[in-house]
């Protein structure tokens, strides 16, 4: 079976717009999804890239026109300047590493409702109890935002190191087993139309 490799930010908000379609995307090859939360802020320390707020004028421009576009054309509501943001994102990340070894709910809806209480929901998604909705919200025990805490710690360095040495420089990122690396949202007919190939 065709095996996708996710690698995304929590605070993410162009992984926010990627909505669950990563999810139509794998359904619809047979593929299945390994979800790598990983720590944005230190990627791009790894990786040549700059935090949004320390970016050149011209570039942080471009990326809240391109927000507002996008989240126009996918119909999601979006706040460019949420109330709790940049927050901490371990602790969310944590309870998707735990949520995805668990398994008994959806894992694409788990991701999108972490995202959606950051830019559209105004909530701080490391507050245990914003963790805890998103959790039973997707059909998982709440109680998974208390659990493997050392496991999620131990992971999520894990999905840092990995990403670095895979090529992975931004969010959502992608990668299908021939290598093959797809970067952002928008690259996901991309993927799409490349697993197709794979299937064929």
């Amino acid at each position: 079976m065709t095996q996708i490799d996710y690698f995304f930010a929590t605070l993410s908000p162009f992984t926010y717009l990627a909505g669950t379609r990563l999810e139509e995307i794998a359904a619809k090859h047979g593929a299945t999804i390994n979800y790598k939360p990983l720590d944005i802020v230190a990627l791009f320390g790894r990786t040549g890239g700059v935090p949004p707020k320390d970016r050149h004028i011209s570039r942080i421009e471009y990326r809240a026109q391109e927000l507002l576009r996008q989240s126009k054309t996918l119909g999601f509501d979006l706040n460019l300047q949420p109330a709790h943001w940049p927050t901490n994102m371990a602790p969310s990340s944590y309870a998707v590493i735990a949520a995805a070894k668990d398994g008994s709910g959806d894992m694409g809806k788990l991701c999108h409702a972490i995202l959606r209480a950051c830019w559209a929901e105004e909530k701080d998604i490391a507050q245990d109890e914003v963790i805890r909705d998103c959790l039973s919200q997707a059909g998982f025990n709440p109680d998974l935002a208390d659990s493997g805490l050392l496991v999620g710690a131990e992971t999520y360095a894990a999905n840092l190191e990995e990403a670095v040495d895979r090529g992975v420089f931004g969010a959502p990122f992608y990668i299908t087993p021939d290598d093959q690396r797809f970067w952002g949202q928008d690259r996901l007919d991309d993927l799409d139309r490349h697993l197709a190939t794979l299937n064929g």
